[in-house]
């Protein structure tokens, strides 16, 4: 009889344990998922605020922006940064032409860099193609990394957009390289 009881509490004591840990695994899934459920919600709030910022920037004649303070991207070495800009299609309902566009983002002036090859801080967003339809806006990021060991120095870089073949505007920014 004995041995028969001790072996009921080992099993109920088993099934305490088990109960317990996975209420804890559940709580734990709970928690996780609103915290990354928070976090995308606070990136989007954060894209949708940046895209009212360049909307505001747009004045009536300009066909591109770049939302950054004097034109001027001020990043640290080893450090990624993004330049985000918008065009514009100031084409209006009805009117003809191509709604396709391109943009590419090039070096026009890096002669104080010491020859560093400064195109290649381009990470991402170097060039894209986008589909504006008349009155429509495009916004997109243009993302930098400048490589530790890179002299301090200021590069001029512009963005060129195409509607069609034809050049649609040209816009420019400088990234000052910090330490």
């Amino acid at each position: 009889m004995r041995g028969k009881s001790g072996a009921m509490e080992m099993s109920v004591g088993t099934i305490v344990v088990i109960v317990l840990s996975m209420s804890m695994l559940i709580l734990g899934m709970v928690l996780i998922k609103g915290i990354f459920g928070g976090a995308q919600e606070n990136v989007l709030q954060m894209n949708d605020k940046v895209k009212s910022q360049i909307g505001k920037l747009f004045v009536e004649d300009r066909k591109t922006v770049i939302n950054l303070p004097n034109q001027i991207a001020k990043i640290k070495q080893n450090a990624e940064w993004g330049v985000s800009f918008g065009v514009t299609n100031l084409q209006r309902g009805g009117a003809t032409g191509s709604n396709d566009f391109s943009y590419e983002v090039t070096v026009a002036d890096a002669s104080n860099c010491g020859g560093v090859d400064v195109g290649s801080w381009v990470r991402i967003g170097g060039k894209g193609d986008m589909n504006i339809g008349p009155g429509g806006d495009f916004f997109g990021v243009i993302r930098f990394l400048i490589p530790e060991g890179t002299p301090l120095c200021i590069a001029r870089f512009h963005l060129e957009v195409k509607q069609g073949a034809t050049n649609y505007a040209t816009d420019f920014f400088d990234v000052e390289v910090l330490a």
